[in-house]
């Protein structure tokens, strides 16, 4: 079984249940080291200065921004600090909207909710008001230094959450050269139309999931196991699971409710949004660190 990311809390209003956040997905690329043809041997990259070719060890590498072509800023490990996000281990949710009014493409990665030992209820209670309601819960999340936005939705028996990409991240499709107008602009007759809905509807059934699997990867693996067989063995190292922290706090849900209700009569909208807004910082200065991370690593010369 995986390790939690990291366990904490699910917060709304006043409620707190204590989760782990777990994975939701599983990564099935196969992935490749690169070896030398004359005698198999790994290749590394090592880091090199692009001017010198000298390789430089890791107390000397700084990260920075490349602002133009060829120009840099240097951020100081105290700017990043300055930069993260505070709350940690809390997935705190800020509103609830309608499940439907969220465009797919926002939807980035998934992870699963899993409730702490004797916080069933608060955990059920809340997957099933946002069954019963078709709602979704709007949350910041922080996964290591980086705070995300995520959704909160109910998938079977689960609470999953699902980190949410920022719109600045997403491509406006009027951007590209798109054919706009009318059918009748591109010479599509009636007939047509009605012969292609015709052909979906022959092609039509049910989203299995189950019947979709990756055939490359799938042979890929077929050509690799025959190798290790004709060639050479594997080990395998086991990992042992890490304990769940145990919630043993009885809660009154009740008068949480209540006292969550009463403080959202009291608060307008205008003013809770505007107590959340010093929050957006940390995720306006992300793409600062990421795009320094993207520099690609140097073969030594030689």
């Amino acid at each position: 079984m995986p390790r939690p990311i990291w366990t904490g809390t699910l917060s709304f209003g006043l409620l707190n249940v204590p989760v782990s956040l777990m994975p939701g997905e599983r990564r099935t690329d196969l992935h490749f080291r690169m070896l030398d043809s004359r005698d198999r041997k790994p290749v590394r990259y090592e880091r090199v200065n692009a001017e010198t070719g000298e390789e430089v060890p890791w107390k000397d590498v700084v990260k920075a921004f490349e602002y133009d072509k060829g120009s840099y800023v240097v951020l100081e490990e105290d700017d990043i600090k300055a930069a993260a996000p505070e709350s940690h281990e809390t997935v705190e949710v800020e509103t609830f909207v309608d499940a439907a009014d969220i465009d797919p493409r926002f939807f980035e990665k998934p992870y699963v909710l899993v409730p702490a030992k004797k916080a069933e209820k608060g955990y059920v209670l809340l997957r099933e008001t946002l069954r019963g309601s078709n709602r979704v819960g709007i949350a910041r999340v922080v996964i290591r230094t980086r705070e995300y936005l995520a959704a909160v939705l109910p998938h079977g028996d689960a609470l999953v959450l699902e980190l949410l990409r920022y719109p600045q991240e997403l491509v406006d499709p009027a951007e590209y050269r798109l054919p706009e107008g009318k059918p009748a602009d591109y010479r599509i007759s009636a007939r047509e139309l009605q012969m292609a809905e015709q052909l979906i509807d022959s092609m039509a059934g049910r989203w299995q999931p189950d019947d979709y699997r990756d055939e490359f990867r799938e042979r890929l693996q077929a050509i690799i196991r025959k190798r290790i067989r004709g060639k050479a063995g594997t080990t395998r190292v086991e990992e042992e699971d890490a304990p769940a922290e145990e919630a043993t706090n009885v809660v009154d849900f009740m008068a949480l409710l209540q006292q969550s209700l009463e403080a959202k009569k009291r608060t307008p909208a205008k003013k809770a949004a505007a107590k959340k807004a010093p929050a957006k910082k940390a995720a306006k200065k992300a793409p600062a660190r990421k795009a320094a991370r993207k520099a690609p690593a140097r073969r030594k010369a030689g």
